[in-house]
């Protein structure tokens, strides 16, 4: 509270005032207080009313910032909208200084406190000391004055003789006792006082090593040419081409192309021969000695990193990536088929093809090792695209392939030429539909190799490589169920089912998994071409990968484009474990050092690894591993040895991602226990997450 500023002016104002209505003259027979107080008026007063005197006006101090903004406006992602700010710093410094004031109870405090009182109190003696000695000095000075002025005369002779050195005896004691004892100053440490000491090393003498080669052996040719010896060339030559010029009369049309075909490559290939044949091993090696000196960080990493952050996560993992793989070749082919070679664990084969029938065009076949990422290790190209692979367990040099136009190919990588060792025709039961997989099987009766394809014509067929050509038999044709329909004079038409994936189980031989466009998966057996062993309604979308567990014979897992994951118990007809991915999933893949882990990848870029044993629920590890939004993953794959996947894209790319700790976890030694390891093991751990399921299957 307070009342207007001017109050005290207005009130002498308003003495004034009364003091003339009442006709007394201020000055005459008032007091001095009066005087003075009437005495204070400025020439700009306002002339105020009692009532305007008596009006009081209220005035709150706050310690709010004048200049502070009131208006400050931020956006909330929270709420998606522009919200006002309501707590404004209302802070305005007006001075501020460093200082370095020591507290007294400090230890440096009491230290510098003692220091200054012993420097006192020497001191003060000292100057003490000096007085009482001059005083002393000039008291003895008196009293012996009229002494000496008795004795003068007697002792005139002796005091003559005895008198420099009583004098300078005299002199020596007062001025020591004159000059104060100064008290002795003690230096003080400087805390922040540096010296630095340098000392030079002796360089070690360089040393000249030298060592003398035996020169090359050389010899000297010599021949000269003259114009006869120029004409039997030319008229050699001029033979040559007028034989082959009669051979190709003889020839049909289509051999005339194949030849020049062969002549075209024929003389591309001897006209390089003589530069690169030579040295074609040494120039392996020196181009992976460039690329691990080019890539060494990235082999460091591979070999001995381990991400030490993942003991702060909470059983969370992370992929690091490592070599990306990538030809300028098949710049613009989808990655459509990834497989590890069995034998040689640094080798990796790539399909290349393309997913969208409208754009179909060529397709290539590249083997990479991580030893030389720049560049691949075998090329072949074919016509059409190229779908899935797979490489041969006990022969790792052959390669079969499934093509777009339902053709199968058989690769042997030991034969230089580009061309496929085997290859199917229409007249030999070629696919009408793109073959979607493709798997080696073991070897028939006659020790002969075989290999299933899957297409979507709805046939498997089995391959069997004789000397020179392949046979098929169709194990089984896909049918959907209750799409019969009736047509024409009775006769029934069978709706066929579109096979998009399989896989062979891993101790029974006859039985494996088909997957359907339908969505539908079927056990099938390959004694029974008519029936199937049973049927599940997986997905509601196309089966894009099916996979038995590598360790628990019951267990296999399957994958669609409708976002979901799920995996199943062969016996049982419903999923055990769904898991939705929020995209189309285009591969999974099982880990082969444990029966509980597998990864998914997703068309939105992201990869997914999952542990059934640390979490049921969701994954422990989804991290995008592309670059682009656009880009889409679509296979991955598990090194059968090291902790590595490599997963390939549309665009071509196939990039290497070393798992974290976390993702591969072992069980933990025990004191005084052994850790138990082996399949026996792994299948218990799976078996007890399962055991879990059925009994809340079974009580619902």
């Amino acid at each position: 509270m307070g009342s207007n500023s001017e109050t005290s002016i207005n009130i002498g104002r308003g003495a004034r005032k009364r003091d003339e209505d009442s006709g007394t003259e201020v000055g005459e027979g008032a007091d001095e207080w009066a005087q003075s107080k009437a005495t204070v008026r400025p020439p700009d007063q306002l002339e105020l009313t009692d009532a305007e005197l008596k009006e009081e006006f209220t005035r709150i101090l706050t310690a709010n910032n004048p200049h502070a903004p009131q208006n400050i406006v931020r956006y909330s992602f929270k709420e998606g909208t522009y919200k006002f700010i309501g707590v404004v710093n209302q802070l305005a410094v007006h001075f501020s200084q460093v200082g370095n004031l020591i507290p007294k109870d400090s230890d440096e405090g009491r230290r510098q406190h003692y220091r200054d009182e012993l420097a006192a109190v020497s001191y003060q003696g000292s100057q003490e000391s000096t007085k009482v000695v001059i005083s002393e000095t000039e008291i003895l000075e008196e009293e012996e004055e009229p002494k000496e002025s008795e004795a003068e005369a007697e002792t005139e002779a002796g005091s003559q003789i005895d008198m420099p050195a009583a004098e300078a005896a005299e002199k020596v004691t007062e001025e020591e006792l004159m000059t104060p004892k100064q008290p002795k100053e003690r230096k003080l440490t400087n805390q922040f006082n540096f010296s630095e000491r340098a000392s030079q090393t002796l360089n070690n003498p360089l040393r000249d090593r030298e060592c003398q080669m035996e020169p090359p052996p050389r010899t000297n040719f010599s021949a000269t040419a003259n114009q006869w010896e120029i004409y039997d060339a030319y008229v050699e030559e001029l033979e040559k081409q007028e034989k082959t010029k009669e051979k190709e009369k003889a020839k049909t049309p289509v051999a005339k192309k194949m030849g020049k075909m062969a002549m075209r490559k024929m003389t591309s290939m001897e006209s390089q021969s003589d530069d690169i044949t030579k040295v074609t091993q040494a120039a392996k090696i020196v181009e992976r000695m460039v690329n691990q000196n080019t890539y060494d960080d990235v082999a460091q990493d591979f070999k001995y990193y381990e991400d030490a952050a993942d003991e702060y996560r909470d059983q969370e993992g992370t992929l690091l990536p490592l070599w990306k793989f990538q030809n300028d070749k098949a710049k613009r082919l989808a990655v459509t088929a990834l497989c590890w070679n069995p034998k040689y664990n640094d080798l990796f084969a790539v399909g290349h093809g393309s997913y969208d029938f409208m754009k179909q065009s060529r397709g290539m076949l590249l083997l990479y090792s991580m030893k030389n990422p720049s560049f691949p290790e075998y090329i072949f190209s074919s016509e059409s695209g190229i779908m899935c692979l797979d490489m041969h367990v006990d022969h790792p040099y052959l390669v079969v392939v499934g093509h777009y136009d339902g053709n199968v190919a058989i690769y042997n990588l030991k034969k230089p030429h580009s061309q496929p060792s085997f290859r199917s025709s229409p007249k030999s039961g070629k696919h009408t539909d793109p073959v979607w997989q493709v798997r080696w099987q073991k070897d028939d009766m006659d020790n002969n190799l075989n290999f299933f394809s899957v297409s979507s014509d709805g046939r498997i067929v089995s391959w069997t490589l004789l000397k020179s050509e392949l046979v098929h038999t169709d194990v089984i044709k896909l049918k959907v169920e209750g799409g019969t329909t009736d047509g024409l004079d009775g006769l029934q038409l069978h709706t066929v089912g579109c096979g998009t994936a399989f896989d062979f189980h891993k101790e029974i031989d006859y039985m494996f998994l088909v997957g359907t466009e339908e969505g539908k998966i079927y056990k099938c057996s390959k004694s029974y071409s008519s029936k199937f062993l049973d049927t599940y309604d997986a997905h509601n979308m196309a089966v894009d990968a099916v996979s038995w567990n590598p360790y628990h014979t019951k267990v296999f897992m399957s994958c669609s484009s409708d976002w979901t994951v799920k995996i199943w118990d062969h016996t049982i007809k419903t999923p055990m474990f769904i898991y939705d991915l929020n995209s189309a999933v285009g591969d999974v893949a099982w880990a082969p050092y444990s029966s509980t882990v597998f990864a998914a990848v997703t068309t939105n870029g992201k990869t997914h690894v999952f542990d059934l044993s640390i979490n049921k629920y969701e994954a422990i590890c989804n991290q995008p591993v592309v670059a682009k939004k656009k880009n889409k993953i679509t296979h991955v794959q598990f090194n059968p040895i090291h902790p590595i996947i490599i997963v390939g894209d549309d665009r071509g790319h196939v990039t290497c991602l070393k798992l974290s700790p976390n993702l591969r976890k072992m069980p933990k030694e025990k004191k005084g226990q052994e850790v138990q390891k082996g399949p026996a093991v792994e299948i218990a751990k799976l078996d007890k997450l399962l055991n879990l399921v059925r009994e809340v299957k079974t009580k619902t």
